[in-house]
């Protein structure tokens, strides 16, 4: 799979960091927003997002290239509903090549990728024969599986990117869709550190695992750790 940031609001910490202080102070945003710096940005939001008050970061957005992951991962994308998803669609993109993705598991058993394979390929030849029988594609794709590859462009704000990295960075979520809220959660990092710093599953960002008897255990290993030693710790359990 590969994760791309394609565009993010400009300057999202002072956005978000003028939202907050539209709502309890006098003047303009526009004139907050030429007056503030981003030191005084980033304490804002650590003082706001501190009270819980996470609606000022809903006007920071960012829109993502997610290229190669299976179709069972993006239905699972797409349950997070407080989103923006634009699918390469198999009504008008006929699947040449079917790429598609094999699970780790399957890979290391030889007998089981040989039954993947084998049922990959029968569903792949019957798709293309379909084709060749004049059959149109959005009814020929009814015999493709799961593992088959899609691309997507994704777009979230902050306060929803924070959820899912809640849900989908944690030990318990489908290996893929951690692998790319992972990735995900390394690239708004860089570009926007004082929202997202304290991001990722509940045990990183709030010291805690609601999981119950499924829980990982890694959380128990947090004690004196700051957040970046967290999230080694946590990713360390993953392997």
């Amino acid at each position: 799979m590969k994760v791309v940031l394609l565009e993010y609001t400009q300057n999202p910490e002072k956005v978000c960091a003028v939202a907050a202080l539209t709502s309890m102070k006098e003047g303009t945003p526009s004139d907050m927003l030429s007056e503030i710096d981003t030191d005084n940005a980033k304490k804002r939001i650590h003082r706001v997002v501190g009270y819980g008050h996470y609606s000022v970061i809903e006007h920071a957005s960012f829109t993502f290239s997610i290229e190669g992951i299976s179709r069972a991962c993006s239905h699972q994308l797409v349950r997070h509903r407080i989103a923006s998803f634009t699918q390469q669609s198999q009504r008008y993109v006929k699947m040449e090549d079917v790429p598609f993705v094999t699970p780790p598991l399957i890979k290391k058993n030889k007998a089981a990728e040989d039954i993947f394979n084998k049922i990959i390929n029968d569903n792949t030849e019957s798709y293309k024969k379909l084709l060749e029988l004049g059959i149109a594609p959005e009814d020929a794709r009814f015999v493709l599986p799961n593992a088959i590859k899609t691309n997507l462009v994704m777009t979230m704000n902050a306060r929803e990117l924070l959820h899912f990295f809640n849900l989908r960075c944690c030990n318990r979520a489908q290996w893929e869709i951690r692998d790319m809220a992972w990735e995900m959660l390394y690239q708004v990092l860089e570009v926007s550190p004082a929202l997202f710093e304290t991001s990722g599953p509940k045990c990183i960002s709030e010291g805690i695992c609601t999981e119950g008897k499924a829980s990982c255990g890694c959380y128990k290993l947090f004690e004196g750790k700051n957040i970046d030693e967290r999230r080694i710790i946590v990713k360390e359990f993953f392997k």
